[in-house]
């Protein structure tokens, strides 16, 4: 790489030379005998360094070329890998909403399935693997749900703020024990406990989807009920028992 010189912050050393020679110059001719006499000839050496510092010439700095866009550049590059580590590039990003709500949500998202991805790769249990594997697609189908039916935001907060995170966080304590790939009492026990846990966390989050689609299906129970009663009047409907139409 090529090199360059640059004029430093400060001057050479020069100058304190200038100024050490007026001041022994002074004494030497007219030995201050008093303090006020020491005073004007170190007064008199301190104008000597201002003076010679202005024009002497400055210190040549070597640098080498380009040294300081190279900082730049490592900088970024570990800006890069720590924002790699949160998105998953094959994980497609939605399309903003303008609800600041639910775009928060799908930025949790996006970090969320991005954690889980690497968890996946991350651990070899096959059980755990597959266990990750729906948590992925039930958080996917909430999402969906949400951004589909904003009012129901409110509803998942709990989900998003809480249970996900906590379940990461399990999670991310599981690879930390099965990268030791050691057994032990400890290890052992706590990588079980996670793996019931997170039997327990799926069958919530399941149930979660499907509270999601209460109001759905009450309607849908609502229009049945008037459709049967409707096909009933009209003598269209068969009588389930006798099989002749009512």
């Amino acid at each position: 790489m090529a090199k360059k010189f640059i004029k430093g912050p400060w001057s050479n050393s020069g100058p304190v030379y200038v100024a050490t020679g007026v001041w022994l110059g002074l004494s030497i001719v007219f030995a201050p005998a008093s303090i006020s006499g020491y005073f004007l000839t170190g007064l008199a050496a301190l104008c000597g360094w201002g003076i010679s510092k202005m024009f002497w010439p400055k210190k040549l700095v070597e640098i080498e070329d380009g040294e300081k866009q190279q900082e730049g550049t490592n900088k970024q590059e570990e800006n890069k890998q720590e924002k790699q580590k949160e998105e998953d590039p094959g994980i497609k990003k939605r399309p903003r909403t303008g609800d600041k709500a639910i775009d928060d949500l799908l930025d949790e998202e996006e970090r969320a399935i991005s954690e889980m991805r690497r968890l996946d790769k991350a651990i070899e249990d096959e059980k755990v693997s597959a266990q990750i594997v729906h948590l992925e697609e039930v958080t996917t189908k909430i999402v969906n749900f949400i951004v589909e039916n904003p009012k129901k935001k409110s509803s998942v907060r709990k989900f998003f703020n809480y249970y996900l995170p906590t379940t990461l966080k399990l999670l991310n304590a599981y690879d930390r024990m099965d990268e030791t790939g050691i057994s032990g009492m400890n290890i052992d026990g706590t990588k079980g406990k996670v793996e019931e846990m997170m039997d327990t966390s799926l069958a919530a989050f399941d149930k979660q989807l499907d509270a999601l689609y209460a109001d759905d299906a009450l309607d849908i129970s609502a229009e049945i009920k008037v459709m049967e009663g409707m096909l009933a009047q009209e003598g269209l409907k068969d009588d389930p028992i006798s099989g002749l139409k009512l």
